[in-house]
């Protein structure tokens, strides 16, 4: 639900095996703002949360995120929590430009984004979690 917005991205930038140009970037980018808009105004909880995580999952803890450069506590939690769940799921997927990870190296990537990328205590709860973490992603891998 965090990436919904991405219908609104066009298939040549999504789909491209190449790196993105700058504008192609910033394209790329309204994926959050346009995921929000889709899930805004419905009484759902679980479609708020939805709203909450498609603007928020690809802020940083140290601010250098988007859309809009929110740090630390300032970024709901469910958008942190959202992070590091997508940059593993991301990196240890099959991706058009690149070939999934194997676990480990995508382990090495959120530890040495813990207090930069990712809310320390996050990435630490993710570890605490490893097994079922792996269990969940053994019965979603395609």
């Amino acid at each position: 639900m965090h990436d919904v917005g991405k219908i609104g991205i066009p298939d040549a930038i999504l789909l491209k095996p190449d790196k993105l140009t700058p504008e192609e970037w910033e394209m790329m980018k309204q994926h959050t703002i346009i995921g929000a808009r889709i899930l805004d105004g419905s009484i759902s909880e679980i479609l708020k949360a939805g709203k909450v995580m498609a603007i928020s999952h690809h802020e940083k803890w140290d601010g250098t995120g988007y859309p809009n450069g929110l740090a630390g506590e300032d970024i709901p939690l469910w958008g942190r929590i959202c992070a590091v769940a997508d940059v593993f799921d991301a990196v240890t997927s099959e991706q058009p430009y690149r070939k999934a990870l194997p676990n480990e190296k995508a382990y090495d990537m959120l530890r040495e984004g813990r207090g930069a990328h990712f809310d320390s205590h996050i990435v630490d709860v993710f570890f605490d979690k490893l097994d079922e973490v792996e269990d969940i992603q053994k019965k979603f891998q395609e």
